[in-house]
């Protein structure tokens, strides 16, 4: 609250879900309807926002957000613990979160899958992180080179690199919302403090979309004007152009401020 204060917020809704996206959108007696609608959140919000977009509401979003999603690509420097742990930080956001694995032939995919029943097991949320896991796969590839192909295609909301020299691999990255490089970076740092916006493209639509910016919340306008030397130059090459589609308003527009006609 601080902070939305320091930013000059003017209005806080204490609501959440589907009906909170709707009331925002199209405004409510006590909820002054929005320009935009940011944010990530499950299956029904996601689909709200998507909806609502193509609406008489007239908003617009950020992108389809949810349900939440990771993919782990461990070599066999990674501690089966750690991986394990990170797989399940996002297991256990929703029953329809689906977490992957992709695991170099020198990763001890056993024991990683033997972590995860372990920690699974003494979650306060194990039946969800469950229910995700049954969504969910782990896969043992040729190389590193083909994980990152998968990757790639996959489009991960969150792609931690757990494998040696991260930050070379992360280069060729093509598809993904947030990277998380190394061995000590666990998905949870992007969710609380390490500094970038965690509102990212889920299902795959990271190939399309790249997560909220300060660029999101601009819109910008643009602006012509021609001097009658600048409209005698371009002029005659419009013309010509709304001719041959033929569009003679346009080419009028033109034609007649010039004396063409």
């Amino acid at each position: 609250l601080y902070v939305c204060k320091k930013c000059g917020v003017t209005h806080i809704l204490q609501a959440g879900g589907a009906q909170a996206v709707a009331a925002m959108a199209h405004g409510t007696a006590t909820c002054p309807k929005v320009h935009k609608v940011f944010g990530p959140g499950n299956q029904f919000v996601t689909a709200a926002k998507m909806l609502l977009s193509n609406s008489e509401a007239m908003v617009s979003i950020d992108m389809p957000a949810g349900p939440s999603e990771v993919l782990v690509v461990a070599d066999g420097g990674a501690d089966p613990v750690h991986v394990a742990a990170d797989l399940l930080s996002q297991a256990e956001h929703g029953r329809d979160s689906q977490v992957v694995l992709l695991a170099t032939p020198d990763a001890d995919v056993d024991a990683i899958l033997k972590a995860v029943r372990e920690q699974c097991s003494t979650l306060p949320r194990q039946e969800v992180a469950e229910a995700a896991l049954g969504n969910s796969c782990a896969i043992k590839v040729d190389s590193l080179e083909e994980a990152i192909r998968i990757s790639n295609r996959y489009a991960p909301e969150h792609l931690i690199l757990n494998v040696a020299n991260a930050r070379e691999v992360a280069d060729v990255v093509t598809d993904a919302g947030s990277i998380f490089c190394g061995r000590w970076t666990p998905e949870s740092v992007g969710d609380y403090a390490s500094g970038t916006n965690h509102v990212l493209p889920t299902y795959g639509y990271a190939r399309m979309y790249s997560g909220v910016n300060l660029s999101a919340y601009n819109k910008s306008i643009t602006i012509q004007e021609l001097s009658e030397s600048g409209l005698k130059s371009l002029g005659p090459h419009v013309a010509h152009m709304a001719d041959l589609e033929g569009l003679e308003a346009h080419r009028r527009a033109v034609t007649l401020r010039l004396g063409m006609d």
